[in-house]
């Protein structure tokens, strides 16, 4: 191995079961892998006592950092907090709760001494559910096709990230944050190593399907305005069917005369119409909440302790 300093960022929530594990782990496997480096722990907020087991760590352990924030910030939050504070050449991310496999470290350190800025580790979906493996695909499969970055269903955060792939990211300073389309927006040489997908540790997982819908819709918004572009094709058509109705009707009163009836028209159109208006306010909305989020300006974190600033 050569002489890189490795910062190993785990964000942690409510993991009180797993952050023993993982440190152990973690280290069983750089005990084989001659390199020096540091584990930086950033707590979200916590409710557990995952703090507590955090704090106890970094007296034992020198090689121990962490972060603690002030109240549960998500876990993008926590990611670039982690970012901010790591101090490697390189930045290995890695979840806390065991599922991101501790022997895959040495093919993402190959890969960065052979000079990639980006190694990323890609799983299956051995062990998920039918209905989130196929929701998976089918969102991956549609996103693709509309986002103006690349994302490839089984990526995640678990990758190295060199020295320079974390300042670009470091430089991407907007509120509404989705890493994965911002780890993919920087480029840079990319490898990817495989691996067959973990169950996690203890604990239950913190990803709901109310959770992952409402990140899937980040991914979708943060990387895309086609959605814009479709309320305003929408309305053109839409307006385009409504001429046409309104001159078909106007020919057929000249023919006919005044036809008293057309309850079901009008009520279908009313109907029809308003519903791609309130389809087109909620798209729309989407994006305004986003600019008046980032017009505030407000931090992205609040930290409440940290071990860092100490040794800096």
């Amino acid at each position: 191995m050569n002489d890189a300093y490795y910062s190993f960022l785990i964000p942690s929530y409510n993991e009180s079961d797993n952050i023993q594990l993982i440190h152990e782990a973690l280290k069983e496997e750089l005990g084989k892998i001659n390199c020096n480096y540091e584990i930086l722990f950033v707590d979200d907020g916590s409710e557990d006592d995952t703090f507590k087991k955090i704090h106890q760590l970094a007296k034992d352990h020198p090689s121990v950092k962490y972060v603690s924030f002030t109240r549960n910030f998500g876990k993008e939050a926590a990611l670039l907090a982690g970012l901010r504070h790591a101090r490697g050449d390189a930045v290995i991310i890695m979840d806390a709760d065991l599922q991101h496999p501790t022997y895959l470290i040495g093919n993402l350190i190959e890969g960065f001494e052979e000079g990639f800025d980006q190694v990323v580790a890609k799983r299956n979906r051995d062990g998920d559910s039918r209905m989130r493996s196929f929701l998976s695909k089918i969102y991956y499969k549609w996103i693709d096709q509309v986002v103006d970055v690349k994302l490839k269903d089984g990526e995640g955060d678990f990758r190295l990230l060199s020295r320079k792939a974390v300042e670009a990211v470091l430089e991407l300073s907007e509120g509404n944050r989705f890493s994965k389309g911002l780890f993919s927006w920087i480029g840079f040489d990319q490898k990817t190593v495989y691996y067959r997908n973990h169950i996690r540790g203890n604990g239950d997982s913190k990803w709901s399907y109310k959770k992952l819908i409402n990140y899937g819709i980040e991914g979708i918004v943060s990387f895309n305005q086609k959605p814009l572009r479709v309320c305003l094709y929408g309305g053109l058509i839409i307006m385009f069917l409504a001429l046409l109705y309104i001159f078909v009707m106007l020919v057929e009163i000249i023919r006919t005369g005044i036809d008293v009836p057309g309850y079901f028209s009008i009520i279908s159109s009313v109907l029809f119409l308003g519903g791609v208006q309130l389809v087109s306010l909620g798209i729309i909305g989407e994006y305004v909440g986003r600019i008046y989020a980032e017009t505030k300006r407000r931090p992205h974190y609040l930290i409440r302790d940290s071990n860092m600033d100490r040794d800096l």
